[in-house]
Formats: C-alpha cells, structure tokens, sequence
C-alpha cells in the first residue's frame, strides 16, 4: 500500500518522519504552511529520512471571535493533540516534525509530541507583518478596539474599514506579543522548537532556510534518540514561563503551559506562574500594552535575546536541554544583539521590575484566576458588579455604553464545561478599551481573554460557574474587589449568603447535547488543571515507555518486502 503511494524500497528503508501540518485555507496564520512543509521535508530527505506529510485541523481565533464558532477554539486544541497522535501511533512513524501557526496549534502539536515521545520538534510559522495606519503600525488588536472607538464616537465607520483593510497584510499569525507569538516563543525557550526558528517572520525569505533546517534536525534527534521526556521537564517550563512573565505574554500561555505539563507527567501548579512572574523583570517592550510588535522583536536580536536577558537575571536554568542537543544556556550565549535595539530592555533597566503574569485566589476564585499586569492598569478596584451570563450579552451592554467607570463586569457560564470551550473575551474587553474606560473598569470571566487583551482583566476564574463556582452566585450590585498586591479577588458576601444562595442554585443545562462540543464539556477538566481532556500523568518516567516497548520493529522488513 505504501508502494502505490508512491514510496520505493529505497525510501522505505529509510526512518519515517511524520510532518504533522496544520495547514489551513481559512487564516493568515496557517496558509503558508505547505510551503514551510515541502522545505521540511526537503531537509529531512537530505539528511537521510523519508518524509509523509499529513494535516490536521486549525480554528482561527481572530475570526472566530466574538461568536459562537469561537467556542471551537479551545475544543480544537484537544482534537490536533489527538489527531497527530493517531496518524503517528497508527502508521509507526520514527519521528515527527509538527508545523503550527494560530494560537491552539502551537501547544496541540506540542501536546502530542509529548504523548508520542517520539524525536520530534516543532515548527512555528511565524509572525505576520504589521500594517501601518496613519504612520503607525497597527495589529489585529487596533481592529478590535476600533471597534469600540467607533461606538462611542472616537473613530468614523470610514476609518475603521480602512483600518480593517490593511491591519494585517499577508500570512502569518497577528503581530504582537499575544496567543501565537508568545507560545511559540515559550515554546523555543521551552526547547522543544529549535533555537532561532520562531521569530523568523512568515514571509521572510529566511524562513524557508529555518524550515528545511528542521528537517534536518530532527533527523540529528532521531540519531542521539532525543525524545520529547528529555527536553520537558520541570526546568524546562519554568524557563518558558519566565519567558512569558519576561515580555508581558498572553494569560492563554497560563493554560497551555499546564496542559502541556500535565500530559508530560511533570508536577506543575497554577501558583507557580505567579512566583516565576515576581522574580522575573519585564523586559519586552510589545504590544498589546506596549510599542513594538514580533517583527521588531525578531530584527533587535530575536527570541535568543529575551533568553539571554534571563540568564543574565539569573532567571533561566541553563542546563535545560534543547532539540538541538544544546542547552537554553548555551543557546542564548550565541544571542546577537543589534546595536541601539530598544525591544529589549537592559536587566538593569526593567519595564517593570516583576513580571506581567498574576494569579490571583479569593472568594470568588478558590482555585485562582489568571490576570495579566504590565504595569499600565489600575492595581485596585472595588465595584459594583455587572453580571452577564454569554459574552453576547456583556458585548451588546457595552456597546449600548451601558457600562460605567468604576464598573465590574462578569462574564460567566463560559468556562471550560459551561461554554463549552472558553471563548476568550476580545471583543468585550476591545470594546471598553476603545470607549476609553479599559483604566475605570474591571472584569472578571469564567472564559479566556485574547493575548491582545489589555486592561484590569481576570479570566481562567475556578472553579467556573458551570460547576457551581462563586462566579455564579454573584447579582447586580455585588461589591467586587480586585487587589494585585495581596492576590485577592473577593465579593463582599458573607458565609451566610454565599450559602443561601448556594441552596437556590441549579446548574444548567448544557448548551449542547451532542456532538463534539457535548463530549467536550463532559470530558474537560477545570482551568486550573490546563482545561485537559485526556487522563492526568502522575509519573514521567514511565510516561509512554510502554508505547516504545511495544513499536513493532518486525513491521520494518515488512514495508520493504
């Protein structure tokens, strides 16, 4: 059968490399994808491999966003992992190269790899370019609070689709430090993607070189049997979370990096982001809080920069192993950095003097809730809450400019289980930072937020009101208070309240009753744990060796025959 494929004796002799593609026609992010992978399969060919490509699925954050297809995005997480496993474990591939580009992609393929630990990397696709508006460079991000600025009055129609015509010119994924760009940067420090090959922009010539070069580096792990359980460990994502904390990265990175621990086996809670993130300077000046965007970050000295500046803060384990057999230590003393760069702070000269990752527990969020703090937002504010039971509904109110300074906004029943799927909430939080209230108003969501995301915001709230959280006993006109400095998010009830109204509560029905998203929002664990679907891994060392053991290497004579 491989014969009529195509495949000779010859090829068939040879260690077969999976090239797990997420090409998609539907998003900049991922359409020049099969590009990159002829160029991988190119390098893995000439290093002595025979390569089989296959795709998988992708879900366009961006575009779903807002609606309900966006409740698809992190339920497709869950479907790549699984996807690439299948094809992998049912065609007893000898290594993988997975190539990724939107937000889910990334940490999907990366779930899988782990699973499968098998030689293998992954590939990102790159940044998209910036578009430029009025002189400026502009990102997705500019779209979505346009958005808002219209509706109160501060943008014409006639800008703002001018604005949506050139905010994003080409592939790629968007442009600042949001979901994509900050896990496939966590993902290169994480050493899992080889060193350089992230920040290489989509449609820089360069990357092709970056593409053909994986092939051959996977080959090199196949040889020294670099498997995936010797480059994720404990060092390892904590390296990747300094990383995240470092440049001001996307709160989606808090969930993703615990999935991907969890299904490794090694022991990670969601406390440990905020630890990292207090002892970690921010150093990235990068939208969506600050000026620059991945380009930029790319052209001052690249992802290897951000890896030296933590190893000069004393912030990296250095002798964390890499795909390419290199430490992260050794990776970011080859750093070049461009002279006069100001992407890149000094370590002696901080953004800020912690990082921008905050878990925050209190009554109303007993398994702790993820807030993102560059230094811009409110560090404390009391209010009355707003409570919302869809996205839709919290959306309409804003634009209907129904929402007022001092305001706290709640968004529930669209966790992980209630959603289903943990919609993130851009369009809402856009929306009050166009009206000019993102420094007067906070919220608070059992769902996600956008890496664009900017503002007094707290998603990843656990346990989610679809499972009878605090999120959802709260009423119009509750006292919310928000304070950074003590980690607390609390609602002025007493015990007493909290369990009347505890008695009257009655969770409801799901919204869907079969299907995908049905066996989702059974399956999912809470947000706390990764919003995971699959078994948690209590031992890495024995993670998957039984999958090794049994590969049936009599099958090899077998294609040759």
């Amino acid at each position: 059968m491989l014969k009529a494929v195509g495949f000779t004796d010859e090829d068939l002799r040879k260690p077969l490399i999976g090239i797990a593609n997420t090409w998609i026609e539907v998003m900049p992010c991922n359409v020049h994808l099969r590009r990159l992978a002829e160029r991988v399969k190119a390098g893995v060919r000439a290093a002595g491999g025979t390569p089989i490509e296959f795709n998988t699925i992708a879900v366009s954050d961006g575009i779903a966003m807002g609606t309900e297809g966006m409740k698809a995005s992190l339920v497709s997480r869950e479907v790549v992992a699984d996807s690439i496993e299948l094809v992998v474990r049912g065609h007893l591939f000898d290594g993988v190269v997975a190539l990724s580009g939107c937000d889910k992609t990334i940490p999907g393929t990366v779930m899988a790899l782990v699973r499968l630990n098998l030689p293998s990397l992954m590939l990102y696709g790159g940044s998209i370019a910036p578009g430029r508006f009025d002189g400026r460079d502009v990102t997705i991000q500019d779209v979505f609070e346009g958005v808002g600025a219209c509706a109160a009055g501060r943008l014409s129609a006639q800008d703002l689709r001018r604005l949506e015509d050139i905010a994003c010119p080409g592939p790629g994924a968007c442009g600042g430090q949001f979901t994509a760009n900050t896990m496939a940067m966590a993902m290169e420090i994480l050493g899992i993607s080889p060193m350089g090959s992230a920040g290489v922009p989509a449609m820089d010539p360069l990357k092709d070189e970056v593409a053909y070069d994986t092939g051959q580096i996977v080959m090199k792990a196949l040889n020294r049997r670099l498997t995936p359980d010797r480059i994720v460990t404990r060092p390892a994502l904590e390296n990747a979370i300094a990383a995240v904390a470092a440049t001001g990265g996307s709160t989606n990175s808090v969930l993703h990096l615990l999935a991907i621990a969890r299904e490794a086996g090694v022991p990670l809670s969601i406390d440990a982001f905020d630890r990292i993130s207090a002892k970690t300077p921010l150093l990235a000046d990068l939208k969506p809080w600050g000026r620059y965007v991945a380009t930029d970050l790319y052209h001052a000295g690249g992802i290897a920069l951000v890896a030296k500046r933590l190893l000069e803060a004393r912030c990296l384990h250095p002798q964390a192993l890499t795909v390419t057999g290199r430490t992260i230590g050794e990776e970011a003393k080859r750093a070049v950095e461009t002279p006069e760069q100001q992407v890149v702070r000094p370590v002696k000269k901080p953004l800020k003097r912690t990082g921008g990752l905050v878990i925050l527990r209190g009554n109303l969020a007993p398994e702790g809730c993820v807030a993102k703090i560059t230094g811009h937002e409110l560090l404390r504010l009391s209010g009355p809450a707003r409570v919302f039971d869809s996205e839709e509904a919290a959306f309409a109110a804003v634009q209907h400019r129904n929402i007022k300074r001092g305001d706290v906004v709640v968004v529930r029943y669209e966790g992980p289980k209630g959603g289903p799927g943990m919609r993130e909430m851009l369009a809402v939080t856009a929306a009050i930072v166009g009206q000019g209230l993102g420094e007067s108003v906070a919220l608070l969501t059992d769902g996600r937020f956008s890496g664009a995301t900017r503002g007094l915001m707290a998603g990843h709230v656990a346990p989610e009101a679809a499972s009878g959280g605090p999120i959802a006993l709260l009423r119009n006109g509750d006292r919310v208070t928000f304070d950074i400095s003590t980690r607390r998010l609390d609602v002025k009830l007493s015990p007493t309240e909290f369990a009347a109204r505890r008695a009257k509560w009655r969770a409801p029905r799901p919204r869907y009753a079969s299907g995908v998203m049905a066996k989702y929002a059974q399956l999912v664990s809470s947000a706390s744990e990764g919003a995971i679907t699959g078994p948690l891994r209590q031992q890495q060392a024995t993670r998957d060796k039984q999958h090794v053991k049994r590969r049936p290497r009599v099958m090899k004579p077998a294609r040759k025959s």
